[in-house]
């Protein structure tokens, strides 16, 4: 009798998980990835403390930002990398739905785990959802409303979406104030949807409500020893320039000299040879000059007695957003005046905040730019500060891009959800099945939502889906009073690209999971003696 040994098809330390196995691990990843944001949904959701290691050690962020958290945890399932890419596209979008959208994953798998227990083909399941999915769309866009006719109302709508994306942040006891703030910043922009061109600035010290909207451009930075403090009518020369005195820099090279005075030559020489750069850069006609490296005392000095400001160091994220907003172009060479294109602005000017000085650029030409400076107690309410008005910031800009709004609260979801049941009702087969999985996937939102405020889920949501039911297609979750009320009469107004955006993408991400029937890592890399791979 012959013993056949197991063919071995991977190299040795390589993994393979299959079929049930697989599909299980995915689960669990992913749904133990949602469960982990879970708790900080909605308006009374809480917040994680996040310690760095390694480099930054010591570092510790506070916040409930759904794509910082997930950035921040280092996971090693696949699945569960998945959703945390999936997070991160969510907030490059639109900014905001970052938590909401690996909720809806997680619950989603949660869902087809059963699902796969009643026998059922993961094929089956899929086509359930897309099914659900498109119905899902269809009730949302139905139910979406569009005053962007209506100055007015276009504006209230606004700070309702502004109010509603606040109210989950850290920024939620002054979220008037800072919805005011993010609705004027984002209505200068006068349609674009260009972020860039609103900065923000943390500077410790004060409250929150010290915050403010400045109209100009805010640049961290002084003007050297001795230079102009104030300058009316800029012409500004962005550049990003070594402004050392030119030594040589090949590595390992020696200059040998037989005298003392040799040396004083070379220093004259490298005198000489920057004298001519600040020469060429001051025949550009410029009154400031701002530099991307550092400025040494030697061309500061030569600036000085030009009368030219001089700024070095400017943070390269810095001199790009200056070089939109004033209209310049960034540089390197300076032998072609005619071909360099200036920056201007009216008035460029010291302003104190706090304790620290900053550089004003009054009257820049792009006329949107602003700068909001954040004020708070320590760096960590800062940064989080920082997050929410960022995330306020991108859902208007994609609002005024997409002006259909839905409202909140829970009631798209619930909407969608009935509308999924209604249909699933009548859809012979198992993919009715499925759809109805899909529905009870989208009410576990509102569920969140409620248990995170600390009332009783069951009731409310059994509640908000009677009034759905019923044809009140306004009705959400109220979290200020533990009851549910129209989010119309409220103002809890959410962007329908938001909705729209988690929506789609937890449904892809979901199927993408669920097709896994496989999962292969393949062996280390090892290095042989000569410290090349094998």
């Amino acid at each position: 009798m012959v013993s056949l040994n197991p063919v071995r098809i991977l190299r040795n330390e390589a993994e393979e998980e299959r079929a049930e196995t697989a599909r299980l691990s995915s689960f669990v990843g992913a749904i133990a990835v949602g469960d982990l944001v879970k708790s900080t949904l909605g308006p009374k959701g809480m917040d994680k403390i996040l310690v760095a290691h390694g480099r930054s050690a010591g570092q510790v962020e506070i916040t409930n930002d759904g794509a910082t958290i997930l950035k921040a945890i280092g996971v090693d399932n696949p699945a569960a990398k998945i959703l945390v890419d999936m997070s991160r596209v969510q907030d490059d979008e639109v900014g905001d739905g970052t938590t909401s959208v690996t909720v809806l994953a997680a619950e989603l798998l949660r869902e087809a785990e059963k699902l796969i227990e009643q026998k059922i083909h993961p094929q089956i399941i899929i086509a359930g959802w897309r099914r659900a999915t498109q119905i899902a769309l269809a009730s949302l866009e139905k139910a979406s409303v569009d005053n962007s006719g209506d100055p007015e109302k276009f504006h209230e709508d606004l700070l309702n979406i502004a109010r509603t994306t606040l109210s989950s942040k850290i920024l939620s006891q002054n979220k008037e104030y800072f919805a005011n703030l993010a609705v004027e910043a984002v209505v200068r922009l006068k349609g674009s949807g260009d972020l860039s061109a609103i900065q923000v600035i943390k500077k410790l010290g004060g409250c929150m409500e010290d915050s403010f909207l400045d109209d100009g451009f805010l640049l961290d930075k002084k003007p050297g020893l001795h230079q102009p403090k104030r300058i009316e009518k800029a012409r500004i020369l962005i550049a990003n320039t070594p402004m050392d005195t030119d030594k040589i820099k090949v590595f390992g090279s020696r200059v040998r000299v037989d005298a003392v005075s040799k040396i004083a030559e070379l220093e004259l020489a490298e005198k000489e040879k920057m004298k001519d750069k600040v020469n060429k850069i001051v025949n550009h006609n410029i009154n400031v000059f701002i530099n991307r490296q550092l400025i040494y005392n030697y061309p500061e000095q030569l600036f000085a007695d030009a009368g030219v400001m001089a700024i070095e160091h400017a943070d390269f994220a810095g001199i790009e957003r200056l070089a939109l907003v004033t209209g310049g172009e960034i540089v390197s060479t300076f032998d072609h005046p005619e071909m360099v294109k200036l920056g201007h602005c009216d008035l460029v000017e010291e302003v104190m905040i706090g304790e620290d000085t900053l550089l004003r650029f009054g009257g820049v030409p792009l006329g949107e730019a602003c700068t909001v400076v954040i004020r708070g107690a320590t760096q960590q309410i800062l940064d989080e500060a920082e997050r929410s008005l960022h995330d306020a910031l991108c859902v208007l800009a994609a609002t005024v891009r997409e002006t259909r709004t839905v409202y909140g609260g829970g009631c798209s979801e619930m909407l969608m959800a009935n509308a999924i049941n209604d249909e699933a009702a009548r859809t012979p087969g198992k993919e009715a099945v499925a759809m109805e999985a899909f529905s009870r996937a989208l009410r576990q939102l509102p569920t969140a939502i409620a248990d995170n405020a600390g009332y009783d889920s069951a009731q409310l949501v059994s509640e908000l889906r009677a009034a759905h039911s019923k044809g009140d297609h306004t009705t959400g979750l109220d979290m200020e009073q533990g009851v549910v009320g129209c989010m119309k009469d409220l103002g809890i107004t959410e962007s329908f690209v938001v909705k729209r955006q988690v929506l789609l993408s937890a449904s892809e991400a979901a199927e993408m999971i669920l097709r896994v029937d496989n999962i292969i890592k393949a062996a280390p890399r090892r290095r042989g003696p000569d410290n090349r791979p094998c």
